[in-house]
């Protein structure tokens, strides 16, 4: 490798296995690149398994300054095309990553072929990375990529236990009105995110997420994958806290306006996608379609399948529903004859599509999410509405603002009912609280692609990042 590479700053980016925190941190990755800086990328031995899977061994060659690096998460090797169970995996990386992160650490900066370590970025749950950088005295940067909402909620679950509301007498308790958490008004306890459900402060996942929040607030910068307007209040909230908060996003729309392609060069997704939809949807008129899609990591009984699958039938909308072959809990994803007879001319069914793409198309009219983060971002960024199902963590959260503060949401509820779904889709489409909530998604797309031009709050913020905590420029 000649000198020019060896000299160039030095990032160590590290994800938390799921593709819904791979794919935000490897748009920062190119981000970062394209500013002059040497990127290793450290995904887990599973989950670069699955990207050669998804993407060919080609894929993680990488490029001269663009190099992929991998560190055991200290499970039973597997070779199954799904994502880890959570409640295993966060235990796994609590008590195995940081040892072998060290010595990967240390390859590196004893190898003439790379320039030294300048800085490590990791997820916000994935907090050995601070230790590491202490022990190594490298800076230490925290890419939170979920919600600043859902980040308040998680600082605030030791709150709950201290005042005594976890663990709760009855579920009843779960509608009581929260108002002390600063930055955050009318939410309910179950609006938290989803592991306060577990009803117990030493819950694995309860635990791992309250305190790898409270962790980000030990690095020297936290990042969001969100604008400035988007959650106003919340990021005043933290920056009392902590002053040194940087909002880029959304990401994918300050990539494309770096002239980063984000949907073309390192796409990281773990599953192989299905392009036929986009010519499916060309030939639909626009706001047209229910575009249907539940994340990577959602799973749901065969009954709640059925009956979202005869929703969307009944509502006699046309529909691109993506079904993993992993929705299906413990089972795989089976829908009937009959069911697939009566949607022929107008649905379209496949495993897994670029959202990016699909959210921009002028053809979708409403989503049907999980509400996960890079789910909201994008379909903010594509001005279009919502109906919420949100599964667990910080989707409980997202639904919530989505209904109430950012007014671009409905909410379906949770024991899926067909006759529900029908109404919510036509409601959606056809009715006045459908107009309404277009009208705000297309509000708030217009602040978003402001936020990344030069002169708005992402832009200047990524640049402020850049030079500031990194140093660089």
């Amino acid at each position: 490798m000649g000198s020019l590479e060896t000299n160039k700053p030095h990032i160590v980016i590290v994800p938390f296995p799921a593709q819904g925190h791979v794919n935000p941190m490897m748009l920062l990755a190119k981000l970062l690149h394209s500013r002059g800086f040497f990127i290793t990328f450290v995904n887990t031995e599973f989950n670069h398994r699955r990207l050669i899977r998804s993407k060919g061994p080609d894929f993680v060659k990488g490029l001269p300054d663009f190099q992929f690096k991998t560190i055991p998460e200290g499970l039973p090797s597997s070779d199954r095309n799904a994502t880890q169970d959570l409640r295993v995996l966060c235990d796994s990386i609590r008590k195995h990553c940081l040892a072998p992160f060290v010595e990967l650490l240390a390859k590196l900066n004893s190898s003439p072929q790379v320039p030294t370590v300048t800085c490590i970025i990791s997820d916000g749950l994935m907090s050995f990375a601070i230790k590491a950088a202490e022990q190594l005295g490298i800076p230490e940067v925290q890419f939170w990529t979920a919600s600043a909402c859902s980040f308040m909620g998680y600082l605030h679950f030791s709150e709950l236990v201290k005042r005594g509301i976890i663990p709760f007498q009855s579920e009843t308790f779960l509608n009581e009105p929260i108002d002390w958490v600063p930055g955050m008004s009318n939410i309910r306890l179950r609006d938290f995110p989803s592991f306060v459900k577990a009803n117990d402060p030493n819950d694995i996942l309860f635990d791992y997420f309250g305190s790898e929040a409270q962790n980000c607030l030990k690095a020297s910068a936290i990042i969001f994958n969100a604008f400035e307007d988007f959650e106003h209040e919340v990021f005043e909230a933290i920056a009392a806290k902590f002053p040194q908060i940087y909002t880029i996003g959304p990401l994918h729309l300050l990539a494309r306006h770096l002239h980063v392609d984000p949907s073309k060069s390192m796409n990281s997704s773990l599953w192989k996608e299905d392009t036929s939809c986009i010519e499916w949807l060309n030939k639909r008129e626009p706001n047209s379609v229910v575009y249907v899609n539940y994340g990577s990591i959602t799973v749901m009984s065969e009954k709640h399948l059925k009956e979202f699958a005869w929703g969307l039938a009944n509502s006699k909308h046309p529909f691109l529903w993506i079904v993993r072959p992993d929705v299906v809990m413990g089972d795989s994803a089976i829908l009937d004859l009959e069911f697939l007879k009566e949607i022929k001319e107008r649905g379209l069914i496949i495993s897994w599509c670029n959202q990016y793409e699909v959210l921009s198309h002028p053809s979708v009219g409403v989503f049907l999410t999980h509400c996960g983060w890079n789910s909201t971002v994008e379909t903010i960024s594509g001005g279009v509405p919502v109906i919420c199902w949100p599964f667990f963590a910080d989707q409980q959260t997202n639904c919530r603002y989505a209904c109430t503060h950012w007014g671009i949401g409905m909410e379906v509820d949770h024991d899926v009912k067909r006759e529900n779904i029908e109404f919510l889709v036509k409601e959606m489409m056809e009715g006045e609280e459908g107009k309404k909530k277009k009208e705000k998604a297309l509000e708030w797309k217009k602040k978003a692609e402001e936020a990344v031009e030069v002169g708005g709050s992402s832009y200047i913020d990524f640049d402020r990042f850049v030079k500031e905590a990194l140093k660089h420029g």
